[in-house]
């Protein structure tokens, strides 16, 4: 086994938050491994990434490779491209980072930046061929490139089937929220959505219909079909499993749904260890949110580091 022990800081995950969070720090002159998976990103199936000024439309492949070629000019930045299998602490207030190919690396402070995983709906068909396309998990990423067609909402509560037969309106006047036939509540929320101009239809989606990822029709299990050229569907998600083992073993505070809690700067209940982008929240992961907070958690790093250099 092999070891670096000359980084300050090295970053698991290389999206949007552990990019940014790259950058801000080799401005700082400080010394950074960056360590991405070799497995496609999560929204590899994207066409294009949305929301971020400089940025909008490019494709998520575009998106890594401009930036691996600015961080390239940084001679304070390492890149590699290898699977973090473990984030631990060495007993004298450092961590050890180990890599899939049995490397390891000693750091001040670690990032994780992840991101997390979809747990996608493999029983139903046709959805992992319209994932990224006509079957969209967030309305301000992918609606503009859906705009004036036929929308389903697939949501898993009432109150939000309600306000998702109305809320999407500024994307297509066609919107129908879908829902489970057992949700409690079903039947006032279809009626407060047709008070409102909506509708809100139970069942239990067995397949999709599409030409080659475009969508047109949804078939529920009891052998209705739903004319639909697009779905909002936000699936389940978990986390990566190193982050998921970091947990575990450094007993890492969770909120809801499993997602590592932080504070102001980032930071995780374990001093020195940060956490940025989609596995500290469920509902801010858009690109500009998660740079946003890589940015924070590299401001609050560099400062951490200076204010141990002079040990205030």
């Amino acid at each position: 086994m092999s070891s670096n022990t000359d980084a300050e800081t090295v970053i698991v995950g290389a999206g949007p938050a552990g990019l940014t969070a790259a950058l801000a720090l080799a401005r700082y002159r400080h010394r950074v491994v960056v360590a991405d998976s070799h497995h496609a990103p999560r929204n590899s199936a994207s066409t294009g990434v949305h929301g971020h000024v400089g940025m909008d439309g490019v494709s998520p492949a575009e998106f890594r490779s401009r930036a691996w070629q600015e961080l390239s000019r940084y001679g304070t930045v390492e890149l590699l491209e290898a699977d973090v299998e473990s984030v631990r602490t060495t007993g004298s207030d450092r961590f050890r980072v180990g890599l899939d190919n049995g490397d390891t690396f000693e750091a001040s402070t670690v990032l994780l930046a992840t991101g997390v995983i979809d747990i996608c709906p493999t029983q139903v068909d046709g959805f992992s061929d319209c994932w990224g396309h006509t079957v969209i998990h967030c309305p301000f990423c992918l609606g503009d490139e859906n705009v004036d067609r036929r929308w389903g909402i697939v949501v898993d509560s009432a109150e939000l089937a309600a306000l998702s037969a109305v809320a999407f309106r500024a994307w297509s006047a066609d919107a129908i929220a879908i829902c489970r036939e057992s949700m409690p509540g079903v039947d006032s929320a279809r009626t407060a959505a047709r008070r409102a101009g909506g509708d809100v239809i139970a069942g239990t989606i067995r397949r999709l219909h599409h030409r080659q990822g475009s969508l047109y029709a949804v078939e529920f299990d009891d052998g209705r079909i739903l004319e639909r050229d697009t779905l909002v569907w936000t699936p389940q998600q978990r986390q990566q499993p190193v982050v998921a083992r970091a947990i575990d073993e450094l007993k890492l505070t969770v909120g809801d749904g499993g997602f590592v809690t932080v504070d102001a700067t980032q930071c995780t209940n374990v001093p020195g260890l940060y956490a940025a982008g989609d596995l500290t929240s469920r509902w801010k992961q858009s690109i500009t949110a998660s740079a946003a907070t890589g940015a924070t958690a590299a401001d609050a790093i560099h400062m951490s580091a200076i204010l141990g250099a002079v040990n205030l």
